[in-house]
């Protein structure tokens, strides 16, 4: 996406765009359901740890590591083989994803540098930075040339632009630019698509669409299945205002899918069964 032009909010342009209204419309009201919901309003914290849970494991799966909800659950050494450290990144990130939500609106450059530095652990120098041109980049999911250093850069500065300078448009819309942005640079060496979907999350917490952060965008990005993922994703690329609408589109139906998972979260513990 192109930050740049006579547009002074161009995130606001794309709210208009045919069907994206619709999805905004649809994500408030299933967000507000959930939040309506009578467990909410006394166990809302075991119901935002479930959501942190749950969407780790949604995102570790679309990194490639679809492990079973209950084995993530009962882990507690992440350092093994390379799926278990896709979990253990993911998990890293989620916990840390809310202790940032004060700092993105300020520094989101800031916040992604330490998203990686979190994710990435002990992976060397380039932890922590954008990369430089002829660094590789370990990214499984998404198989396409890599913008080079100066792009990367570029964009980046304008991303944060425009989010420091605030823009009119819905949480959904900003969440799934943010995210899709981030796809498409893969600053970082590792962990770009984590780190993505980390950042989406913060848009959406801290915009107060899910101040709780009870619907995991991520469960359902990766419920669509990682096909649906790339070809919604294909949109984003495109630049097009019907691909930048399936984008958006997409992001949406993914976080109403996480709210009918904390929906759930929250019947099973109103029955007594979690």
């Amino acid at each position: 996406m192109s930050t740049t032009g006579a547009n002074a909010d161009p995130l606001a342009a794309l709210g208009s765009l045919p069907g994206v209204a619709e999805s905004v419309e649809s994500v408030r009201k299933a967000v507000d359901r959930v939040y309506g919901h009578r467990v909410m309003r006394r166990r809302s914290n075991e119901i935002t740890s479930e959501a942190a849970l749950r969407g780790a494991r949604g995102s570790a799966a679309l990194a490639g590591a679809d492990w079973a909800l209950e084995e993530v659950r009962r882990r507690t050494d992440f350092s093994g083989d390379s799926e278990a450290r896709v979990v253990g990144a993911a998990l890293r990130l989620t916990a840390e994803a809310g202790q940032l939500l004060s700092i993105w609106r300020q520094s989101p450059l800031r916040v992604l540098a330490r998203l990686h530095l979190v994710a990435a652990a002990d992976k060397g120098d380039g932890v922590g930075r954008p990369r430089q041109d002829g660094e590789p980049v370990d990214e499984p999911l998404i198989e396409l040339p890599l913008p080079d250093a100066t792009e990367v850069a570029g964009r980046l500065d304008g991303l944060s632009q425009l989010i420091i300078a605030g823009t009119s448009a819905p949480a959904l819309v900003t969440a799934a630019v943010v995210h899709g942005e981030l796809l498409a640079l893969r600053p970082f060496g590792s962990h770009n698509g984590l780190v993505a979907r980390a950042a989406e999350r913060i848009v959406l917490v801290g915009s107060g669409l899910d101040p709780k952060s009870v619907c995991p965008a991520e469960v359902g990005h990766a419920e669509q299945g990682r096909a649906t993922y790339l070809a919604a994703f294909d949109g984003y690329l495109s630049g097009t205002p019907e691909g930048m609408a399936t984008w958006v589109a997409h992001c949406g139906r993914a976080v109403e899918l996480g709210v009918r998972e904390s929906t759930a979260v929250c019947e099973a513990l109103q029955r007594g069964a979690a």
